[in-house]
């Protein structure tokens, strides 16, 4: 069956944080949010916490977003090989670099540690990130 001009022009990105548990994975909630499915999105830290920052997904579900059941990845070359667009949050040497992958760093104040005060300010600068990052791509956001 032949690849559709949807399927070729679906973008893949990874987020990349240390522990994978909050910044990394509410810009994965916003950007499956935002596109609809018009992305693939993955994430993944180079060393993966135990489990996602509560406050973190407090404060996505505060805009309708439940990260609940996402988990904390380890980051693997192949994740890195899979996605077009590389999005590192603070893991510096820790990520994989391939030539013809386009590299962003995002730099993010770390949600760890921090209540829900100083989370939300965080989730909507990734917020107005991921949906620059959707413009860049060609994909209309939806949602809110």
């Amino acid at each position: 069956m032949a690849e559709t001009p949807a399927d070729a022009a679906r973008p893949r990105v990874l987020f990349v944080c240390v522990h994978n548990a909050g910044r990394s994975q509410m810009a994965a909630g916003w950007l499956r949010h935002l596109s609809g499915g018009a992305v693939e999105v993955r994430s993944a830290g180079s060393m993966p916490a135990e489990q996602i920052n509560p406050i973190a997904v407090d404060a996505m579900l505060e805009v309708g977003i439940d990260i609940r059941a996402e988990q904390p990845k380890v980051l693997t070359p192949e994740a890195v090989q899979a996605s077009d667009v590389v999005v590192t949050m603070g893991c510096g040497d820790a990520c994989p670099f391939y030539p013809g992958k386009r590299y962003e760093d995002w730099t993010l104040e770390d949600p760890a540690g921090q209540g829900i005060a100083a989370v939300r300010p965080i989730r909507d600068e990734i917020r107005a990130r991921v949906r620059a990052l959707l413009a860049e791509l060609g994909v209309e956001p939806v949602g809110a």
